[in-house]
């Protein structure tokens, strides 16, 4: 197994409990404007990871929504202001990053969300965020296509100074993000996937392509990737 020098993570449902928001904020829309309908997670499952315009239109488009994707952007923007301040660390994931950083480890979060969303949802744990070397959001200049596509791990990993892909370790929640690790050439690596309980249900023993399936970032054994061990 290659030796980990680099570490790049998603944010989403990953570090953060935000796509309970995600979900809540879309589910309130549907509320007000079909007739009982439900967002359920076969379609979550294909939004998660992707830009917020990308994952717009498809819920107007999933749905019959009577509005314009710019007007559902508008409308969720309000909600998750109220919302998104509130997310949580998911469970062990300060351990890990607290971990990684105090021996020196180059970490990078690479998230489909723009910067200004980026500030919000991490307004809560700024502390654990300021650990990380890299940041890299959606909207950045360098970031052409959002997740199946690997412009987000390409550009984490060219900040880090281009470390061998060999060498880079990525964390995902989502289906897509795997696949974006996968198209980075991160294969040639390690992906750790950590999918929602829902998200397995759907798509059975399916890994994806992911080297390690576990169910909570407080299973993650460093040492299994050639990482300092905790002690």
């Amino acid at each position: 197994m290659a030796y980990i020098t680099h570490c790049i993570f998603d944010m989403d449902g990953l570090l953060l409990d935000t796509e309970r928001v995600y979900t809540e904020v879309t589910q309130q829309i549907l509320d007000k404007y079909t007739d009982g309908v439900k967002f359920t997670w076969d379609v979550k499952s294909q939004l998660m990871g992707r830009s917020g315009n990308e994952s717009a239109t498809m819920v107007v488009e999933t749905y019959k929504l009577p509005m314009s994707v710019q007007e559902y952007l508008e409308i969720t923007a309000i909600i998750q202001e109220d919302l998104f301040p509130h997310a949580k660390l998911l469970p062990g994931v300060e351990k890990l990053i607290r971990h990684l950083h105090a021996h020196d480890i180059p970490i990078a979060v690479a998230t489909s969300s723009t910067r200004a969303k980026f500030e919000l949802k991490t307004s809560l744990n700024k502390e654990i965020f300021e650990l990380f070397d890299v940041i890299i959001c959606g909207d950045d200049a360098q970031i052409k296509n959002a997740k199946p596509a690997p412009d987000l791990f390409l550009a984490a990993q060219k900040h880090f100074g281009n470390p061998p892909a060999e060498n880079c370790l990525v964390f995902e929640d989502a289906v897509n993000g795997v696949e974006a690790a996968l198209n980075a050439k991160m294969n040639a690596s390690r992906v750790v996937w950590i999918p929602d309980e829902n998200i397995k249900a759907l798509t059975g023993d399916k890994d994806h392509g992911a080297t390690l399936v576990i169910n909570s970032m407080a299973e993650f054994e460093p040492e299994a990737f050639s990482l300092p061990p905790y002690k």
